[in-house]
């Protein structure tokens, strides 16, 4: 098999090496943020958003060096993986991981910023119109909300038991509640429902990832005349909904189609991924 290549740190070396010691802060303590984005046509999907989350992000748990990670920056490292894992002119998922550097327990010895980055190639699939995801309720273990529920964080332990969760009841995915029982997000995705010709997504004092793909979702129902509301979602509305859909930044946005016996229309999701084919924020830049 083909070697694949990593950018660790900014030097590039095969994905197997032995890169990490007991005392990297990510490994031990979760201790960093990251991006998952869409890399195809040249370019990444969003990344000014992308960007201004991380920024943000790293602000927010004291990480210095945050203007460092400016889409000048992002896009060269990204350009320059793609090209030595020869995967120009593909789709990929591009994943950049920014990490404390140094040791220390718990209180670091630096808050300097390390980044691991990571491309995969993206199979396109494409669903047909009249099948959407299946998803159920993932309500073992809640997620508790903070100023940091919003942050893409590398303590993730909530997304992996919902994982085990989708994968032993074989589901498209799963919904995840919030410390109170409502609705919070899917497990890689935000979670939109359409009720009585209003469209809802839990606010982010619900305890959901701030979600690029949600902003761009909710940028474009603006231009489209169709209300957002921001809210607290009980989980009982998946009864009563005329249509569920989820987003992220590299599916894009994902019809569901049914939760238990409940099946739904795709209406404003189609809407929506007709839109979001040529969506673009230029006009604002």
């Amino acid at each position: 098999m083909p070697i694949h290549y990593i950018n660790f740190n900014g030097e590039i070396v095969s994905e197997d090496s032995k890169l990490l010691t007991v005392e990297n802060r990510g490994l031990r303590y979760g201790d960093g943020l990251f991006e998952t984005m869409l890399y195809q046509g040249g370019e990444i999907r969003f990344l000014h958003l992308h960007v201004e989350r991380l920024q943000r992000s790293m602000q927010k748990i004291q990480l210095e060096q945050s203007t460092m990670f400016d889409e000048y920056f992002i896009k060269k490292i990204t350009d320059e993986l793609i090209r030595k894992n020869n995967m120009v002119g593909q789709r990929v998922r591009v994943r950049l991981i920014v990490y404390r550097s140094g040791g220390g327990i718990y209180s670091p010895e630096t808050n300097k910023p390390a980044y691991i980055l990571q491309v995969q190639k993206v199979d396109i699939q494409v669903r047909d119109k009249k099948v959407g995801l299946i998803v159920d309720l993932y309500s073992e273990i809640k997620k508790p909300y903070s100023d940091l529920s919003e942050l893409k964080s590398n303590n993730s332990l909530i997304y992996v038991l919902a994982g085990n969760y989708k994968k032993k009841f074989d589901y498209d995915d799963v919904f995840i509640l919030n410390q109170e029982g409502f609705l919070c997000e899917a497990l890689t995705s935000n979670i939109f429902v359409y009720y009585d010709k209003v469209l809802y997504t839990p606010a982010l004092n619900q305890g959901c990832i701030d979600g690029v793909m949600r902003r761009v979702v909710m940028d474009m129902c603006e231009e489209e005349g169709i209300p957002v509301v921001e809210a607290q979602i009980s989980p009982e509305i998946m009864k009563k909904a005329d249509e569920l859909f989820c987003t992220n930044a590299v599916q894009g946005i994902q019809w569901v189609m049914g939760y238990k016996q409940k099946r739904y229309f795709n209406k404003i999701s189609r809407i929506l991924q007709e839109k979001l084919r040529t969506w673009s924020y230029n006009k604002e830049d």
